[in-house]
């Protein structure tokens, strides 16, 4: 009788929110202001304010900087929902838009990932110098602000949120960087230094510049006609081959491929290194399946935590990208579903707490990591992050499929990697702007591929909570100069299990192979990140460690724990030649060549596991 009241009680609740959310109509209680805010440069910035219609009180002020635009234009049009998320919309603040420099309305020239120039002169900027103009003009021109800013954002607005952060004005008090950049050479665009080809298509909208202010598109999609991403790329052959679809005027493509190493044009970008003697509270946010920035989150947190005092928590959730500021009822990843209500939980319980405790004065009584375990399906709160009730736990590649908790020789398994047959990322035939789906994808299609080398613990006989980074640590060879490694760890379902309502028809959640975490290392970067790649030695053995974000996730009773090791992962990221060339965004079509790659069984994968 209580699961039922509960249960009625849930339907009644949630009838009852939605319709207060289709009542509430952002005009009936805000207005709003468009405006130039002037740079110290000069140059201008074309910013939205919304503020409240009750003017018996003062409000703090939330700023969000986007490159993709403020929309709707016009004081008389306005969004149908406004802020961080709908409870804060709903009890009042003062919450600004501004398109940034070069972008849309906005005056300037665009900078993809600006780098910050420390200790500036006179009329040097960059984003943080934009925000600290902004948040000035507005403090001191909006009428029923309480002197209190707070900025956030999601994914490359996260990343002007983080920005905010760095020379900050004395104004901003809390900030709240969401699925942020963090470098572009490990988050979006690269991964640990191989090209995300599934982002090529995203390139349109960094890479055309402008310098006068526009509220329509200027840039345009490439036409692909087909629906079949794999077979596009595959067709089209090495990178060079996709220069037809952008020429010299795309900005972006063309320092992508000017830049293939890790040189001073990607770590001037970066925005990690300068993450010290923070002030502003922070709330760090991000998708536990997040397909583009799982780096940038992490790395963010961990950067203020070492170098800054300063109240700064984390919150990890079973969400792709931005999925926590939706508002959909299941979440589900895929084909796996992780619970009910939990964006709305968060942006009620968490983020709201967060911003009205250093704007408003409430309480929070947050922790320091609020982590979702995938596995369990339930949150868990930490006083750190990593926890520190932790304990190493390696396994090792050993024979006849098997994870092993001992090395017990040193034989090696080989395998064919051929350009020409890669191994894909998913079975879905589709074409897609960024992929999202496949973080969770079953993977036995992959498990039954001969250049796909699987490893396996035996049925789990109790629960094992991971938390934390994973290391896997290969030792190989290869018959070529160069080559890819990808690590897949995965949590194979019982025979029993039942599917969920999002599970596809042509799929069974019995035996499902589930990847948990994913990683890909080019190569030639194993001995670091630096100007001067490394080709492999042909036959040589040679060690290649590869660092995976960070997991919370229990393998639970029954289940199985599997790890899975190839060389192509198309098209995730582009094809590596195998053999060396010194710029793969210029090899040719002969370059290409299949090797024999060999796995030696003294390699091991390690994990942080709670005690």
């Amino acid at each position: 009788m209580k699961s039922y009241l509960l249960f009625v009680l849930a339907i009644t609740y949630s009838i009852t929110l939605a319709a207060q959310q289709a009542d509430y109509n952002v005009q009936d209680h805000y207005n709003k202001q468009e405006t130039y805010i002037k740079m110290r440069d000069g140059i201008r910035l074309y910013t939205t304010i919304y503020s409240p219609k009750d003017t018996s009180k003062e409000y703090p002020i939330l700023l969000q900087r986007t490159p993709y635009s403020l929309r709707p234009y016009g004081e008389d049009k306005f969004r149908s929902k406004i802020g961080p998320n709908e409870f804060m919309m709903k009890e009042g603040n003062i919450i600004v838009y501004q398109d940034v420099r070069g972008r849309w309305m906005s005056e300037g020239v665009y900078d993809n990932m600006r780098a910050y120039i420390p200790n500036k002169k006179r009329k040097q900027t960059d984003e943080a110098s934009d925000t600290y103009d902004t948040i000035d003009w507005l403090v001191k021109n909006v009428k029923n602000n309480n002197g209190n800013v707070g900025t956030w954002g999601i994914s490359y607005p996260g990343f002007y949120a983080t920005y905010s952060l760095l020379d900050s004005h004395p104004a901003l008090k809390a900030v709240s960087p969401q699925a942020c950049i963090g470098d572009f050479y490990f988050d979006d665009f690269h991964h640990n230094g191989a090209y995300l080809l599934s982002y090529w298509r995203a390139t349109a909208v960094f890479g055309y510049e402008k310098n006068t202010p526009s509220d329509t598109s200027w840039y345009k999609f490439p036409e692909l006609n087909t629906k079949d991403q794999y077979q596009f790329f595959k067709n089209a052959g090495p990178l060079s081959n996709l220069d037809q679809y952008y020429k010299e005027d795309n900005v972006f493509w063309q320092q992508l491929k000017d830049h293939p190493n890790y040189d001073e044009f990607w770590r001037s970008r970066g925005i990690i290194q300068h993450l010290k003697d923070i002030k502003p509270a922070v709330m760090v946010v991000g998708g536990l399946f997040d397909a583009e920035d799982l780096y940038g989150p992490f790395e963010t947190y961990k950067a203020i935590e070492q170098n800054s005092d300063t109240y700064n928590t984390l919150v990890f959730g079973p969400w792709s990208h931005g999925d926590w500021a939706r508002t959909k009822e299941r979440q589900a990843i895929g084909n796996v579903y992780f619970g009910d209500h939990l964006s709305r939980d968060f942006q009620r319980d968490i983020e709201t707490r967060f911003f009205n405790k250093f704007l408003k004065g409430g309480e929070a009584n947050l922790s320091e990591a609020t982590m979702y375990d995938t596995g369990t399906m339930e949150w868990k709160r930490y006083a750190e992050w990593p926890p520190k009730n932790t304990k190493k736990m390696s396994y090792y590649l050993g024979d006849d499929e098997e994870l092993q908790n001992s090395q017990e020789d040193n034989a090696v398994e080989t395998f064919v990697s051929d350009p020409n047959k890669p191994v894909p990322y998913t079975e879905d035939i589709k074409m897609v702007f960024t992929p999202r789906k496949y973080m969770t994808d079953d993977q036995r299609f992959a498990a039954r591929r001969p250049d796909v080398l699987v490893y396996e613990t035996d049925v789990l006989r109790d629960d094992i909570t991971m938390a934390g980074d994973i290391l896997a640590q290969l030792n190989v060879a290869t018959t070529g100069t160069a080559a890819d490694w990808i690590v897949k760890v995965i949590d194979v379902y019982p025979p029993d299990a039942e599917d969920f309502e999002e599970t596809q028809d042509y799929l069974k959640m019995s035996n499902y192979h589930m990847m948990v975490r994913s990683e890909v290392l080019r190569g030639r970067f194993r001995n670091g990140f630096d100007d001067t790649p490394d080709p492999f030695v042909p036959n040589e053995k040679t060690d290649v460690d590869i660092t995976l974000q960070d997991i919370h996730h229990t393998f639970k009773k029954g289940h199985k724990i599997q790890v899975q090791v190839q060389s192509t992962w198309f098209p995730l990221i582009d094809l590596n030649p195998q053999t060396y060339v010194p710029n793969i965004f210029k090899a040719k079509a002969e370059d290409f060549k299949a090797q024999t790659h060999s796995v030696f069984h003294d390699s091991s994968i390690t994990f942080d596991v709670l005690k």
